[in-house]
């Protein structure tokens, strides 16, 4: 009874204050949804989970070792996917990152490549940084990834240890020399010989993933896989 008349407030609200997809702005079949069932049926999906090789992973090639590497979506500028990754990285909506995390969790949990992984470690944000943004927005989307692959969160291994300036800007050249050695790495132990998912929000040219993965990747027998929300072509 209880949990009836719950579900009758929920619809009761919705029918007043209709929820909003976040990647089109029209309305959601239900108040708990993120997406309209259009958007999740359109929206850009890369599939690259389902493969060894592929545009993700070949953005490492040669410089950093990955088990597997993917995205959710492909990023196309004033697209749904980037008005997406704007509504969790700039306002606050974290619940964004939580769900669009459950979601590829499932999806990632059907490819071979990310079957074995121990611990899902977010890209960190220097404490300045995040506490003048108040959150990591990658820090939600690991919970999701977590919750959804039934798989530990660790955010006592890597961390940033200086603050650089943003990315958005910058050339790829200036890019990795910025990132390069911002990252470090503390209680190794916890790590070694353990599968790593390191995930972030956007991969662009990868600069910020392959300055955390080399630091990873000096931890012994540690291996490597990676994961974001969208893959931007650069």
């Amino acid at each position: 009874m209880k949990t009836k008349i719950i579900d009758f407030g929920r619809d009761l609200l919705h029918l007043f204050y209709p929820h909003l997809c976040l990647a089109c702005q029209e309305e959601t079949s239900s108040y708990d949804d993120l997406l309209c069932l259009k958007c999740l049926v359109q929206l850009p999906k890369t599939n690259f989970h389902l493969l060894s090789e592929n545009p993700f992973t070949d953005r490492f090639w040669g410089r950093v070792q990955l088990q597997g590497g993917a995205a959710l979506y492909h990023f196309v500028k004033g697209g749904k996917t980037q008005q997406l990754v704007y509504q969790l990285k700039y306002e606050g909506l974290k619940d964004v990152g939580i769900k669009l995390g459950r979601l590829y969790g499932t999806h990632l949990l059907q490819s071979k490549h990310f079957q074995d992984i121990d611990y899902i470690i977010p890209v960190p944000l220097h404490p300045k940084k995040e506490r003048k943004r108040g959150y990591n927005q990658s820090w939600y989307f690991a919970k999701g990834l977590a919750e959804a692959m039934k798989v530990r969160m660790n955010n006592n291994v890597l961390y940033r240890k200086d603050f650089t300036t943003t990315q958005t800007s910058k050339s790829r050249i200036e890019r990795f020399d910025n990132v390069m050695k911002a990252f470090a790495v503390k209680n190794e132990k916890m790590v070694q010989h353990k599968h790593v998912l390191l995930v972030d929000d956007v991969i662009t040219t990868g600069a910020t993933l392959e300055a955390c993965g080399l630091q990873l990747l000096q931890q012994t027998g540690l291996r490597l896989s990676m994961a974001t929300i969208a893959f931007a072509n650069v």
